[in-house]
């Protein structure tokens, strides 16, 4: 599988049952591969006002073909008015790990 097609799609929710659930939507679909949820403090301006947040970051391994399928997915569990989406391309990789995500997404 070629690297060219993989992402890594990251967003940010307000408590860890909302990750998992995020997560296994993605996985059950197979638009994921793996997704990794860790907690961060997030730091931000909204709607003109200083914020810091308690968070948890999910970082989705899946084909950049799907991201508008993750986006969609992602919004219809999330709580957020405005939630993070964003995808970063896969630039290098161990072969194996990115054929893995090809073979784990594949439906």
């Amino acid at each position: 599988m070629d690297l060219s097609v993989c992402c890594i799609v990251q967003t940010t929710v307000g408590g860890e049952a909302d990750a998992e659930a995020i997560a296994r939507s993605l996985l059950e679909k197979r638009l994921a591969a793996c997704v990794q949820i860790f907690p961060v403090a997030s730091h931000y301006v909204w709607k003109g006002a200083m914020e810091k947040s308690a968070e948890w970051t999910l970082a989705i391994k899946a084909r950049q073909q799907d991201f508008d399928a993750i986006a969609q997915a992602i919004r219809a569990l999330h709580s957020y008015e405005l939630p993070e989406i964003v995808a970063t391309p896969i630039v290098s990789g161990d072969p194996a790990y990115i054929r893995w995500i090809g073979e784990q997404t594949s439906r």
